[in-house]
Formats: structure tokens, sequence, C-alpha cells
């Protein structure tokens, strides 16, 4: 789990480098909502992914680019997840 905060601050203790899957809305969906729709904003403005990774995520891709790429990968999924299924449960409740 990474535990470190990103140079923005909004780094939470709670981050994991692999987001728990589910076909349904998670208590993690929720905490990190604000997290996916910072990704999704940076990747419609073509930020790199050094930089979501560093930034959002926390992790510093120079010296962890694997877990860098791995982490951010498992969010931008559940992010694009999000939007294109999970939304319906946010609005449903």
């Amino acid at each position: 789990m990474n535990r470190s905060t990103g140079t923005d601050g909004t780094q939470s203790s709670t981050l994991r480098d692999e987001v728990p899957w589910s076909e349904s809305l998670t208590s993690y969906d929720r905490q990190h909502f604000n997290i996916y729709l910072r990704i999704l904003d940076a990747c419609a403005d073509d930020a790199s992914e050094e930089g979501k990774a560093d930034l959002m995520l926390g992790i510093d891709p120079a010296h962890e680019p694997v877990r860098a790429r791995k982490a951010l990968r498992s969010h931008m999924d559940r992010a694009n997840w999000m939007v294109t299924t999970g939304y319906k449960e946010l609005f449903a409740g």
C-alpha cells in the first residue's frame, strides 16, 4: 500500500497500488472518487503518465517506474469503469 503524499497533497494513506475490483461500487471507490475524476481530467488534458503517477498517486516514477505504471493503470481502469458503468449506482442511491 502506498502511504506517501503527492506533491499537491491529495494522496491518501488508504490509496492502494491496485484498486480492489468489484462489479459494484466499493467503499474504496467512494473514498477515492476525487482521484478517479482527477485522473480522467488529466487524461483529457494529455498529461504524462509520470505526472499523473506522481501528482495524483504520490508515486515517484523515476524511482519506482513499474509500480507507478501498475498503480496508474489500475486507477485509470477503475475510473473508466466508473464513467461507463459505476455511475449508475452512484446516482441511483
